[in-house]
């Protein structure tokens, strides 16, 4: 199972760094494409000029507005693997990563990891550092200093559960799935069209792929104390839009299409 790794960012290379330098500690078959959304030229720089132990590509998009449904479906498109992993470009992930996905992959089912929150001033310290992927082999103990410290809100990033049919008790919860850490087959992002671009501006994409994805029988896997990742604290996003997408989300849960409506076709 080749696995592709779609990590969305705009204009923040110094987390994306980090994500990425977390990501080359992957074992296996699996490439990176960076989803960018239109970032300025130090985002293409930085990529180019990285030693990468396996595939590395950069789909850009012009930068007018929020697009990260369209972002996603772009590097979706040009991506190779047989499963899909989606992460935002402000998570780092641990040297298991891929492993534990690999374990946790199976026909029908998507998985929705979780995620640690790091504190605004632990992260700046993280990105700042000349080997921000240290963290990702801390020792439980260390975790426990950081959470006591407020630096992240959780010390179970080392803890991993087998938790067997505990996983799949809330297989129609859409509310678990996040895009920031998201694993899917690939033939089931493409029966379902992928994400609706119709969502423009922060909200409710992710929602909507996951109800959508549900209704085409596809169920949530809980991929907690398996797949976490470490969320660099950033500003809150620009809402304005929020309740025009809730609006186009309700549409959703009220209808019964599986397709997006504008999504991955246009770029295959």
């Amino acid at each position: 199972m080749k696995i592709s790794i779609i990590v969305t960012t705009y204009n923040r290379p110094d987390a994306l760094v980090a994500v990425l330098d977390s990501l080359a500690l992957q074992e296996g078959d699996y490439e990176v494409i960076v989803a960018d959304d239109g970032s300025k030229p130090e985002t293409a720089a930085l990529i180019q000029s990285m030693q990468y132990p396996v595939r590395l590509a950069h789909v850009w998009q012009e930068d007018v507005g929020f697009r990260a449904a369209a972002a996603r479906n772009r590097a979706a498109a040009a991506a190779s693997g047989d499963y899909l992993i989606f992460l935002d470009g402000d998570c780092m992930v641990f040297a298991d990563f891929c492993t534990q996905h690999r374990a946790l992959a199976e026909k029908g089912w998507a998985i929705a990891g979780n995620r640690i929150l790091a504190a605004k001033e632990f992260s700046a310290m993280l990105l700042k550092a000349p080997n921000p992927a240290r963290v990702c082999h801390w020792s439980n103990a260390e975790w426990k200093v950081a959470q006591a410290k407020g630096d992240v809100n959780k010390a179970t990033a080392n803890l991993r559960l087998a938790l067997g049919p505990l996983r799949k008790l809330h297989r129609n919860r859409w509310q678990r799935v996040r895009t920031c850490n998201l694993g899917v087959w690939r033939s089931d992002f493409t029966a379902v069209n992928g994400f609706d671009e119709d969502f423009q501006g922060w909200g409710y994409e992710d929602s909507d792929f996951a109800v959508r994805l549900i209704r085409s029988n596809i169920k949530i896997k809980d991929g907690r104390f398996a797949v976490p990742v470490l969320h660099l604290w950033h500003k809150e996003n620009d809402r304005t839009q929020e309740r025009e997408n809730w609006a186009k989300f309700e549409a959703t849960l009220n209808g019964q299409h599986i397709r997006a409506k504008r999504g991955l076709d246009q770029y295959l």
